[in-house]
């Protein structure tokens, strides 16, 4: 093999790669909730995702009629201000800060992993668990698949935009584990530094 590709490699596979690739990972879960997160206070991302809340079994409580949200959907970019007084009788809004506030501050907690070992590990905890309630969505919303409207292909396994959307969720479970692992590991050698005897305290990780 050519030696600068085998230098190459050996730089890409290196230690210092890999704890570049880890940060990185940090701050890319974070981007993501904080993003999606303070979109949530805005009303057509509220709207968007009432379909999911609505058929939910373990969320739908939250709205006042979760059985009546496919009358008042709307489409994104579009004011309609009946479909909007009615999200907002149907506490729509009220969840979506609600949970907004909530992902800002699990991407708050993933970002401030970066300096804090046991916040970043509580974060990557967080990022984890978010995506398994996420994804239980393609079992329980039925506009996560393609709907029967006269094509072949409808139903399982045909995804709709809302079900790619869910599926991607995947990549950010694999992803927060990772931070989760690393995560857990610095709290452990921490531990291991605080109660190791004097002398044999091991090299302390940035």
């Amino acid at each position: 093999m050519n030696t600068q590709i085998r230098r190459v490699l050996g730089l890409v596979s290196g230690p210092e790669s890999n704890r570049l690739g880890l940060q990185a990972m940090r701050v890319a879960i974070a981007i993501i909730f904080l993003w999606i997160g303070a979109l949530k206070f805005v009303p057509y991302e509220a709207d968007s995702i009432t379909p999911f809340v609505a058929n939910s079994p373990v969320m739908a409580f939250f709205y006042a009629h979760p059985d009546q949200y496919a009358q008042h959907l709307t489409h994104e970019g579009e004011l309609n201000l009946a479909a909007r007084a009615w999200q907002a009788a149907n506490h729509t809004y009220a969840f979506s800060r609600g949970l907004g506030t909530v992902e800002l501050l699990i991407g708050l907690l993933v970002l401030v992993g970066l300096v804090s070992r046991r916040l970043g590990l509580a974060g990557a905890v967080l990022a984890f668990l978010t995506p398994v309630v996420t994804l239980s969505f393609l079992v329980t919303t039925p506009e996560a698949w393609v709907a029967a409207l006269g094509d072949a292909e409808h139903g399982f396994p045909y995804l709709s935009g809302a079900g790619r959307l869910v599926l991607k969720d995947v990549t950010l479970m694999a992803g927060a584990w990772l931070v989760l692992a690393d995560s857990a590991r610095a709290v452990l050698e921490q531990t291991s530094t605080r109660t190791a005897p004097a002398g044999l305290v091991p090299a302390a990780k940035a």
